[in-house]
């Protein structure tokens, strides 16, 4: 059963370009959310899952490629491809600076590359229908983690309490140049899997598979970061501070995140009814790294 009901809302596509930003991390302190340890170390577990999560993403598309039968796709995959490897690189640089300030993730990111490498990389089968079947799968579960690394991007975009709390200005660049690219190719995984595939079922599967994997790597991650940080004693995170941060607006609220979810579940759910493209483009027109980098493109 295919899900052919699934429709943009908007005839909205712009060219998928990656963009080569560089941040400086020298000044950026240990509390980037200053006098908030919680909402850091949480937002923080983004450079420990993404580096993994976004060279899996490639891995697995560039397999995808002889797939695609429409040339339009074929095109906005490349794009995706090209922008999702300078996200993991982009996140990847952030690492160090946390093992300078104490916190080295690396017992953390080795649970997290195992997950990726291992327990959803390739696997020996024989040619035919288990392949295809297993690279189906995957192209399912990317479309499931594309919807919340959109609702991730539109909420950053729109997150003016962490203006109003003195946020790394650094640090909020680096979330909101990823986050508007989330937004503007949010409809490129879903695309490509109603493209190969699209059975209804497989979605709802995958998506099971893909919330309950984000949900416990996020909270492991949050609790290593307390638990590790040199400043705090005793640090500790829960889904009450969790909840407790979204209502006061410094990370999303748990009633959008559950809202999000009988959304992606629809029948009639297309990407492109999430976020704004106009908004992510906008910020992409002005944020300091991402005109850093076209800058050095044009003088190159």
């Amino acid at each position: 059963m295919s899900n052919k009901q699934a429709r943009p809302v908007q005839a909205e596509r712009i060219p998928l370009k990656a963009r080569r930003v560089s941040f400086a991390w020298e000044d950026t302190p240990l509390h980037w959310v200053p006098g908030d340890p919680f909402t850091t170390h949480t937002i923080n577990v983004l450079h420990l899952l993404l580096p993994a999560g976004e060279r899996w993403f490639v891995h697995v598309y560039r397999q995808a490629l002889p797939l695609i039968r429409d040339d339009r796709l074929r095109e906005d995959v490349i794009g995706f491809i090209g922008q999702e490897a300078m996200h993991s690189q982009a996140h990847d640089e952030v690492l160090p600076h946390l093992r300078e300030q104490g916190l080295d993730p690396t017992p953390y990111t080795a649970q997290v590359d195992w997950f990726f490498e291992k327990l959803l990389g390739d696997r020996t089968l024989p040619p035919g229908r288990a392949r295809r079947w297993w690279l189906l799968e995957r192209i399912a579960l990317i479309a499931a983690i594309e919807h919340y690394t959109a609702f991730l991007g539109d909420w950053v975009l729109n997150a003016a309490e962490l203006d109003r709390r003195g946020a790394d200005p650094t640090m909020l660049d680096l979330l909101r140049w990823h986050g508007a690219e989330e937004v503007e190719h949010r409809s490129v995984a879903f695309d490509l899997f109603v493209h190969v595939d699209g059975d209804y079922r497989r979605r709802v599967r995958t998506w099971a598979l893909a919330f309950a994997a984000l949900m416990f790597l996020w909270q492991r991650g949050a609790r290593f970061f307390m638990a590790h940080d040199p400043t705090l004693v005793d640090g500790k995170a829960s889904f009450r501070a969790f909840h407790r941060s979204g209502r006061r607006g410094t990370l999303p609220a748990t009633g959008a995140l559950l809202k999000s979810i009988p959304r992606y579940l629809s029948r009639t759910y297309h990407p492109s009814q999430e976020g704004s493209t106009a908004q992510a483009v906008a910020y992409l027109a002005s944020s300091p790294a991402a005109l850093a980098a076209e800058k050095a493109e044009r003088d190159a």
